[in-house]
């Protein structure tokens, strides 16, 4: 249904790229008003110089969202153009390193941004939609918070503590007319996931761990986080949903099984 979300102010962290980009995207196409967060500056530039050309209007903070005080200036200023009813809490970094090997500073880096970030824009966003008693928060974890991955401690540890801040803010806020969802995705073939994996391991990951034989598409994520802000879920909070392509499901079947149970 075009325009969904005509003229509902939507803000989306991490809004520059990969996911996050293709989240606001789909927003405007459906008539929304756009609040793009993200740190890095220019290309926060050429995703509000592309997003304008739907026609609808566009607005965008630089911001590091692990400082508290930038954040709830942010959501002041946002609030100023006209009332916040939809907050994707998008962003988010990774890293690998063994768990030996891991330094404070990097432990710490990973989750000032994807867990305590979250939780200053989710605290600074929702006091402003408990006053109406209305809104919608949806926040992007990931497969590995519920099935963590070798070499990525921080990072699952961060994405465990946004399904639980999902669950507790879905329990806390509910009586306020806000509901709050999360969206756990697999293997998704990402700016930032491209930098880290060589093409070689992407192929060999998925041959390996996902039944649909592919990795994700950021096309196919963010209608996820669209339905969670819409109508049709209006009775759904405090729910995960994933899509990691079966992984979750169990162990993938090697040629050897899937041969010998072929019809």
């Amino acid at each position: 249904m075009a325009n969904k979300f005509h003229q509902q102010h939507v803000l989306i962290t991490g809004a520059a790229r990969g996911i996050g980009y293709e989240i606001a995207l789909q927003f405007a196409q459906q008539g929304a008003i756009i609040s793009l967060v993200d740190y890095h500056a220019e290309n926060l530039a050429m995703a509000v110089k592309a997003l304008e050309l739907l026609g609808n209007p566009v607005h965008s903070y630089a911001i590091d969202i692990s400082n508290r005080s930038s954040v709830f200036e942010m959501v002041k200023q946002a609030e100023a153009i006209q009332p916040i009813d939809i907050l994707i809490n998008n962003a988010g970094i990774a890293a690998e390193k063994a768990f030996l090997n891991i330094e404070a500073e990097e432990w710490d880096q990973i989750l000032a941004i994807n867990i305590t970030g979250m939780f200053h824009v989710s605290q600074a966003v929702c006091r402003y939609m408990a006053t109406r008693k209305k809104g919608v928060v949806v926040n992007m974890a990931s497969k590995n918070g519920l099935d963590g991955e070798f070499g990525y401690t921080h990072y699952n540890v961060s994405k465990g503590g946004v399904i639980m801040l999902t669950k507790t803010m879905a329990l806390e806020l509910a009586h306020l007319g806000i509901r709050v969802n999360a969206v756990c995705p697999g293997y998704i073939q990402t700016p930032m996931s491209m930098e880290i994996d060589p093409p070689e391991f992407t192929e060999k990951f998925v041959q390996q761990y996902i039944p649909l034989n592919r990795p994700g598409k950021v096309a196919e994520i963010a209608p996820i986080f669209l339905f969670l802000a819409g109508e049709e879920s209006s009775f759904i909070t405090g729910q995960v949903i994933i899509a990691d392509g079966g992984q979750l499901a169990g162990q993938k079947p090697g040629m050897e099984l899937l041969n010998k149970i072929q019809l």
